[in-house]
């Protein structure tokens, strides 16, 4: 991984943080009908969810899309870019999943747009834009702020973690030091991911989730929920 610096490292928190006002925590992606069906029930069927999730969609697409957008932001290539955006927003399977993402990445374009430390020229060039994913609008703050691909993978994998673990603490529940054995446990196998989602070839991207894809679709028409998706 290259080096993170110092004047980075804060840069990198803030943007993990979970007072970064994206409304994340509203969000489950589709856990929360997984719990609602009995899939997910307690600590260790936790665990085998959100592990699967994150070793099958997420590190496989959706993180391996942010470093590619990553990429294009530092290397001024606005047109790359928003075409990986575009393509994103159209990976996502249900209603739901797409309006997270859009909402999380207007609400992150919004703050961007308030602080000092972000290109207008790269701004501008998201304004012009009707939709903007997520992942993309992250992509460039972490490029803006001087972030290596690789912790801003790494940190985007914990920050997906951490709001799963929160879902599951509030619906299953579960206590806290259950939660935080499961950030622990796959927690650990972040570098490791990150780092084959570093490696993956256009081709080898995949977010092939079905079961993560019915569970969201069935989260739209659930009775009493929580969370957004």
């Amino acid at each position: 991984m290259t080096q993170l610096s110092l004047t980075a490292l804060p840069k990198l928190l803030q943007l993990t943080s979970t007072m970064l006002p994206v409304g994340a925590y509203s969000y489950s992606q589709g856990l929360e009908y997984a719990i609602e069906a009995r899939i997910v029930h307690d600590a260790e069927s936790a665990l085998a969810w959100i592990a699967d999730v994150l070793s099958v969609s997420v590190a496989r697409f959706e993180a391996p899309m942010m470093a590619r957008m990553h990429t294009a932001w530092q290397q001024q290539n606005f047109t790359l870019a928003l075409e990986l955006n575009a393509y994103f927003i159209a990976s996502r399977e249900t209603s739901e999943l797409r309006a997270e993402t859009l909402q999380m990445g207007y609400s992150l374009v919004r703050l961007l747009e308030q602080l000092d430390d972000v290109p207008e020229v790269q701004l501008a060039a998201l304004r012009e834009q009707n939709e903007v994913s997520f992942p993309c609008a992250y992509a460039l703050a972490a490029g803006a702020w001087n972030i290596p691909t690789a912790a801003a993978v790494n940190a985007y994998l914990w920050g997906w973690l951490e709001n799963q673990v929160s879902a599951a603490m509030k619906c299953i529940p579960l206590g806290q030091v259950a939660g935080q054995r499961i950030v622990a446990a796959l927690g650990k196998q972040l570098p490791l991911l990150a780092e084959k989602a570093l490696q993956l070839e256009d081709d080898q991207l995949s977010n092939f989730s079905p079961m993560l894809a019915i569970v969201s679709s069935k989260h739209e028409t659930q009775y009493s929920r929580l969370f957004r998706s």
